[in-house]
């Protein structure tokens, strides 16, 4: 079809297209064409539209350009699939499998509260769980920006720039979001509705990383206007452009950039919240470095970046689940968590001056005991001695049986009163709700 500026338009169909990287590999590579002014890449479509003058782009030609990438152009309309197959059921059963048997392994090796992050959580921690981010999504979704760097700059100082700009407005962004938290009353209940949601979104993250095409539809992308002039080596002119495409990749949708931002926001202080998204991108730039000063060659390849993105996909998922997981622990509700451990107390406490005895230590690797009994109706006194508590275990809440936190302070017993009014089954969890226990009441 003809435009009213002269160009002309068409349709081509590609074959090949595995995530948001591949909509910017094609639009780059079509771009360097002479006769090629404009390009318009759908993943979801399976289809890019092409604005030419001249001659209409020969499909033979096409086809030889992205020989080496695996990507197939035709003039026949691609099938995309968006409903569930017996694979996807297939893919999603195994993986969420294998995330329950991951967590109990976790759990019963008390190294629950050891692989997540809260807004309290310690600078080194945010550190590697950016690493984790590093070698997972944030290499995925960065992965089309840097190849597009690695060509227009195969030195060492654009990508040095374009990590420098990312850590530096991590931080800025960071502290932001710990100044809008500071002027919030963040309960726990709200911060906890919080997580889940974004558990919610990196489970379509995850989803769709792994290839399941009926989530494809909720891919979540930087505004293609945004991605598009960032991704096209034409605007790499400047000294100052991979500095300021580092900083954009704050908005990138990443399941792990979304946790670490929700703990900014949580800390409800600017500094903290800073150090913790600055912590978080510098645990990132280690691996981003390394793909972009290796040209990104196996994210280039189909075959390993389709592995590579389902390894990616299952990480996501898992750690979205486990903190589904753990909110369901902070709302005192059933989950992973309730399945029975040897940690438990099996005789009632003894009453001494009217109260039920309950003594647990509190460590690292969670309580000890874990599964505790005592009678209804009559008043308990838990005592609490915290042996060497992590960020997560050094304070304990318990939604249906008391309010307030119980605060653990390292070598010294904290004490808690209370009465369990009636009979059954009440559950306490670290204020994360990451480690859990119970109370049996009889």
């Amino acid at each position: 079809m003809d435009n009213i500026n002269g160009k002309k338009e068409t349709i081509f169909y590609v074959k090949g297209m595995h995530c948001a990287s591949c909509e910017l590999n094609i639009e780059r590579k079509l771009l360097d064409l002479p006769s090629i002014k404009s390009v318009e890449a759908s993943l979801n479509k399976g289809e890019v539209v092409i604005e030419y003058e001249n001659a209409k782009p020969i499909i033979e030609e096409l086809n030889n350009l992205f020989k080496q990438e695996g990507y197939e152009i035709s003039e026949q309309p691609v099938k995309i699939n968006g409903k569930f197959s017996a694979r996807d059921f297939a893919t999603i059963l195994i993986v969420f499998i294998l995330a329950s048997l991951g967590f109990i392994s976790i759990n019963k090796l008390g190294l629950s509260s050891l692989i997540n992050v809260s807004a309290k959580s310690s600078l080194p921690a945010f550190f590697f769980f950016g690493v984790l981010a590093g070698i997972s999504t944030c290499a995925a979704l960065v992965g089309g920006i840097i190849l597009s760097m690695s060509k227009q700059w195969p030195v060492r100082q654009p990508h040095l720039l374009f990590n420098f700009g990312r850590i530096l407005s991590y931080g800025f962004f960071g502290a932001l979001l710990g100044l809008v938290g500071s002027k919030l009353q963040i309960s726990l209940s709200f911060s906890s509705f919080l997580i889940l949601a974004i558990s919610l979104i990196m489970i379509f993250l995850a989803f769709d990383m792994l290839g399941i095409s009926a989530f494809r539809k909720f891919q979540i992308t930087m505004p293609k206007f945004i991605t598009r002039h960032i991704a096209n080596e034409k605007q790499f002119k400047g000294k100052q452009m991979p500095f300021i495409v580092g900083a954009l990749t704050f908005f990138l949708p990443c399941g792990f950039t979304l946790t670490a931002q929700s703990a900014a926001l949580l800390s409800a202080n600017p500094i903290q919240g800073g150090l913790i998204m600055f912590s978080f991108a510098l645990g990132t730039a280690p691996i981003l470095l390394l793909i972009g000063l290796t040209s990104a060659k196996f994210l280039d390849n189909p075959q390993w970046s389709t592995r590579f993105l389902k390894i990616a996909g299952a990480l996501v998922l898992f750690f979205a689940l486990f903190n589904i997981n753990s909110q369901l622990n902070v709302f005192g509700m059933s989950s992973l968590s309730d399945i029975k451990s040897n940690n438990f107390l099996n005789d009632l406490p003894p009453i001494i001056n009217g109260k039920q005895i309950i003594k647990m230590n509190a460590s690292t690797s969670g309580y000890n005991p874990s599964r505790l009994k005592a009678r209804a109706g009559i008043p308990i006194r838990w005592e609490i001695t915290d042996t060497g508590t992590s960020g997560c275990t050094n304070a304990i809440i318990a939604k249906d049986l008391f309010s307030d936190r119980i605060s653990l302070t390292l070598g010294k017993t904290s004490v808690k009163e209370f009465i369990i009014e009636k009979p059954g089954t009440y559950k306490f969890t670290c204020w994360m709700g990451m480690v859990s226990g119970t109370f049996e009441a009889i």
